[in-house]
């Protein structure tokens, strides 16, 4: 069966949305999406987000929001990429990975995220790896493991919340330090009540 054609309108659509992603971190609202592609009601940016569920572009999930699922049209710019999924706040309980916790799927270049490793997306909050090159806003590609090695910069879920810190190994714990300008930022010294969820390759700055 062939593919439906997607309009310019469309791809422009699809433009928006991932490039809201990349820069604010979620989806933008149907007011937002009618300003930017000109429209004069929200309805006709829903008709757009409709035809873009319907082509498989978008996704609706149980809880009604929308999940970024893929990019039409650009296959040609595709072959050298992998869909990486850009999560958003962690669910209480919930894998980091957990469907609820994905907002989109990226692609990025298979020269930052190698096959065969998993990785994901996390938008960086706040300045505590500053010294590191990531700062407030930005996507921070990570490789999924639990274990470290002394100095990795890593992802950590401590009682639920997602952290960005330099991974130390004591004699009887572990130290998540901040790497940071502001001296507010503290060490953070753990047991073994944390979990390491995967190693920083490379921060994306926000634009």
């Amino acid at each position: 069966m062939q593919a439906a054609a997607v309009t310019n309108k469309e791809l422009e659509a699809i433009r928006e949305i991932r490039n809201s992603l990349m820069h604010v971190g979620r989806i933008p609202s149907m007011r937002e999406l009618m300003s930017s592609l000109g429209y004069r009601s929200p309805r006709s940016a829903s008709l757009i987000v409709d035809k873009l569920v319907k082509k498989g572009a978008l996704r609706r999930k149980e809880d009604g929001n929308l999940q970024f699922v893929k990019s039409l049209g650009d296959d040609t710019t595709r072959a050298q990429t992998v869909d990486v999924p850009l999560v958003g706040i962690v669910a209480c309980g919930a894998p980091i990975l957990a469907e609820e916790n994905i907002q989109a799927r990226i692609p990025v270049s298979t020269k930052l995220a190698r096959p065969p490793h998993r990785y994901f997306l996390l938008k960086a909050q706040g300045d505590s790896m500053d010294q590191k090159g990531i700062n407030d806003g930005d996507l921070v590609l990570v490789r999924q493991q639990t274990v470290a090695k002394n100095g990795d910069t890593v992802v950590a879920l401590i009682d639920d919340e997602a952290t960005i810190k330099e991974f130390r190994i004591g004699k009887e714990t572990y130290v998540l330090r901040p790497r940071s300008t502001n001296k507010k930022h503290q060490p953070i010294v753990l047991t073994k009540d944390f979990q390491v969820q995967g190693v920083v390759v490379t921060a994306i700055p926000k634009i």
